[in-house]
């Protein structure tokens, strides 16, 4: 991905040494890469996401405080990257929401961690992975997360990475266009198959967003970052994750969709780049 010369976005909020802002709910949290994570922590945990019981029981808290400590040049890198990155989504999605929704779009803050934090979601750590919180608008992120897409899981390339936190980034499109609560609401009221089920989808729109993302980036795109997104997409399916793990695929548990379904939601929204087929819930088929 082209990035030279591409500002840093300031909204990134950079913690290091373990920082321990804020007062966190605790257990899991919301509206990111969802429950495999409790099941497959450490590696798997840098592709699985969020659960959103702490929203849907009224969890919150006060904003975390900045930390600062010295930093390695990875670390920069990795920081800077991600500031580069989240300045192009924000501004795809300022243009986007005024060009497809007619309404102003305002972008989440974006926390740069390393070891453990916390958010009014729950606790962080570099075993939970990347993760928005809707309490707090903010995306959470820790440093050494790019090593891992990487190397432990397979997901090699800097568009790769560029879109996981683009997946990020479009929790919170989901959340400022009201799409978040609601399911949030529906699954309070759903059994846990059935919750399953409405968090898949959620999560399939959200790659579809983020291809909506790539597709507006084109000129900054390199000869193979799409497929280094999709093979992303494909690694961090359900079925993929499950077999990885030694388990065999239980669909009723999956929520997020296999790993034809996330690739293919993905190269829907960037042959598209359209918000409105990005609509899961619509779909008959997903």
């Amino acid at each position: 991905m082209r990035l030279r010369g591409i500002r840093r976005s300031k909204n990134v909020e950079v913690r290091r040494g373990g920082g321990r802002g804020g007062r966190g709910g605790g257990g899991a949290r919301a509206g990111g890469l969802g429950l495999v994570g409790v099941l497959f922590v450490l590696g798997i945990g840098y592709f699985t996401g969020i659960d959103v019981t702490p929203l849907l029981n009224g969890s919150g808290g006060s904003a975390p405080t900045q930390q600062s400590a010295p930093v390695s040049a990875e670390d920069d890198a990795a920081t800077q990257f991600t500031a580069q990155v989240l300045a192009t989504t924000e501004d795809v999605w300022d243009k986007v929401f005024r060009e497809q929704l007619g309404r102003a779009y305002e972008p989440p803050r974006l926390v740069v961690f390393s070891g453990v934090t916390q958010s009014p979601c729950g606790g962080a750590s570099g075993a939970t992975g990347p993760f928005y919180c809707p309490a707090d608008e903010k995306a959470y992120l820790d440093t050494s997360f790019f090593t891992m897409l990487s190397q432990r899981m397979g997901a090699e390339g800097d568009f790769a990475a560029a879109y996981v936190i683009a997946h990020e980034v479009a929790h919170h499109v989901q959340n400022q266009l009201g799409i978040l609560p609601k399911v949030n609401a529906a699954r309070q009221q759903s059994s846990q198959t059935e919750a399953n089920a409405l968090t898949v989808r959620l999560e399939l729109m959200a790659d579809c967003l983020s291809g909506v993302w790539a597709m507006n980036v084109q000129g900054l795109m390199e000869r193979g970052d799409l497929d280094e997104a999709l093979n992303a997409a494909r690694k961090i399916g359900d079925d993929h994750l499950q077999k990885q793990a030694g388990r065999v695929p239980q669909p009723h548990t999956f929520t997020h969709g296999t790993s034809e379904q996330r690739a293919r939601w993905f190269d829907r929204g960037y042959d598209s780049g359209q918000v409105g087929d990005c609509d899961t819930f619509a779909a008959e088929r997903l």
